[in-house]
């Protein structure tokens, strides 16, 4: 698998942190291991045993030619750590002192580093433990997010004497699953499965010659996902998830088009205005939907969100969905318009699992953008949130289309639903919606307190002179853009009475209570 030969469209070598990861295979099935909830990668997710190279301990990595044994080494020392489980051959030349090291590996700091040498010198004294893992494919992490991993998958068949252990740390537990009733369980909405772990599932599923055929399927996305095919991934059951780049606000660097349903499928945000960017998704959305899709929906007007709404519905001859706001100011005018409100029940047939009755509601969310709308599905709960929230900063509430109260009145009325897997515009997908909603809650609400006991402070001051008081933690490239947040942050101060604004274009705090809640917003 000449992998680091590869000229990837998926970034430079120095983009990716090297990692591997084991498929541990054996008459119960395949072995995962569910990450802790408290980590910020994956969260709570099913995936394979795996981790970073550490050069020091396995090798370099790309391109020195040694990356691949590195790589085997690192899959083999993260096996041992995160499962307890070896080659028979390693296991023997190991022996008394197997035990030990792996305790050493599990205790992280300066030990790990230590006992991660110490598992090379191991290896190097029986290297045909290597030749025990099989290659699989590789998956290089989507550009939505700030760490992008490359990892190259190995299959291990579970060695004789060997029982796979998790302790609990960055994991808490492991599980055999059989390959088709864990991809049913997801479907079901029963586990949290990694992107990749689903792909493999799939790809399984799909192929006639078994196993062997999953994996060359398997390698051959990867190559044309290297070779600049559009990277497509599946963050839940029914919805498929592909960042394009577009001219958007750091840090991000793409938004996300997520193509919802596959007996009736819709396409969100086609953001792209690259042409080549825009013909890659048309060619993803004739091979996998084609005539399965219905129509094209728009979260708001954004043109970081609207790129391709025009190509790709006039390409499938699909309407225009969105908030009227939204439809008067597309690019290109559409040619078959539908208004959508909120409250709004959209149908998309079968659910993933085979249940009926699935289907999307469509939710008006104004606050950053007057005409917002969001959309939640029914079978999971998995919510399409646009620019509502991003998993990678705060959304900018920028006056007058932005509007701070009514910004957050969506927050309050969205967290109020049962909801999923958060799928935004900007970042990766995030398990558990309710939790990121109530944490910009939380955000936003230290954020007026420092902006009033900032304002009180300072007596009347002028925008300039306040935002650096108020946003001291925004990047100096995003100063015109914490202007603007300051600024919506300062007229809902004002609309409460507790903030004027003065002579000259300066603000000063006014003593005063409340005069509205955040649930009782100013319609803009």
């Amino acid at each position: 698998m000449n992998l680091a030969a590869l000229p990837t469209a998926q970034g430079a070598d120095d983009e990716f942190q090297w990692s591997a990861a084991v498929l541990l295979t054996g008459p119960r099935g395949w072995y995962l291991v569910r990450r802790n909830p408290k980590l910020a990668f994956f969260p709570g997710y099913w995936a394979l045993a795996g981790g970073k190279l550490d050069p020091l301990a396995d090798g370099p990595g790309p391109p020195d030619p040694r990356w691949e044994r590195s790589l085997r080494v690192c899959a083999l020392r993260e096996l041992e750590e995160e499962v307890g489980v070896l080659p028979e051959s390693l296991a023997r030349s190991m022996g008394a002192e197997r035990d030990g090291l792996r305790a050493e590996l599990l205790a992280g700091g300066e030990r790990e580093r230590v006992a991660g040498q110490r598992f090379r010198l191991q290896v190097d004294a029986a290297p045909e433990c290597l030749d025990a893992l099989r290659s699989i494919t590789w998956a290089t992490t989507p550009r939505f997010a700030p760490r992008r991993y490359r990892a190259l998958y190995f299959e291990l068949e579970l060695p004789a004497g060997e029982e796979p252990v998790v302790v609990d740390g960055e994991l808490v537990e492991g599980a055999w699953f059989e390959p088709a009733d864990l991809l049913a369980s997801w479907r079901r909405g029963g586990v949290l499965l990694v992107p990749p772990v689903v792909a493999l599932l799939e790809a399984l599923e799909r192929a006639e010659g078994g196993w062997g055929a999953a994996r060359d399927a398997a390698h051959a996305y990867s190559f044309a996902v290297d070779r600049g095919a559009l990277h497509v991934v599946s963050p839940t059951p029914g919805i498929a998830m592909a960042p394009v780049r577009t001219a958007t606000i750091p840090p991000a660097t793409t938004t996300n088009c997520y193509v919802v349903g596959h007996e009736r499928a819709y396409v969100v945000d086609p953001a792209c205005t690259d042409p080549g960017e825009t013909a890659r998704l048309v060619d993803y959305l004739e091979e996998a939907h084609g005539e399965r899709l219905v129509g094209v929906l728009v979260t708001h007007h954004h043109p970081d969100h609207t790129g391709a709404v025009d190509a790709v519905a006039r390409r499938f001859g699909l309407p225009v969905q969105a908030h009227p706001l939204t439809l008067a100011r597309l690019p290109v005018p559409a040619r078959t318009p539908v208004e959508l409100d909120g409250g709004e029940v959209l149908d998309l047939g079968t659910a993933p699992d085979g249940s009926k009755g699935w289907n999307l509601a469509v939710h008006h969310t104004p606050g950053h953008d007057r005409g917002h709308l969001c959309f939640v599905e029914s079978h999971a709960r998995a919510i399409v949130a646009g620019d509502l929230v991003s998993t990678l900063s705060t959304i900018v509430i920028d006056p007058p289309e932005g509007h701070l109260r009514t910004y957050l009145a969506s927050l309050e009325r969205m967290n109020a639903l049962d909801l999923g897997v958060l799928l935004p515009s900007h970042g990766p997908a995030a398990p558990d919606g309710n939790a990121v909603l109530a944490a910009y809650l939380r955000h936003r609400s230290a954020r007026e307190s420092k902006l009033a006991r900032q304002l009180a402070a300072a007596g009347p001051v002028a925008l300039d002179d306040l935002v650096d008081l108020v946003y001291d933690d925004a990047p100096p490239g995003l100063r015109r853009l914490a202007l603007r947040s300051l600024l919506a942050g300062l007229e809902k101060l004002a609309e409460d009475g507790r903030a004027e604004r003065a002579a000259d274009d300066m603000w000063a705090a006014v003593d005063a209570e409340p005069t509205q809640s955040n649930d009782q917003p100013i319609q803009r």
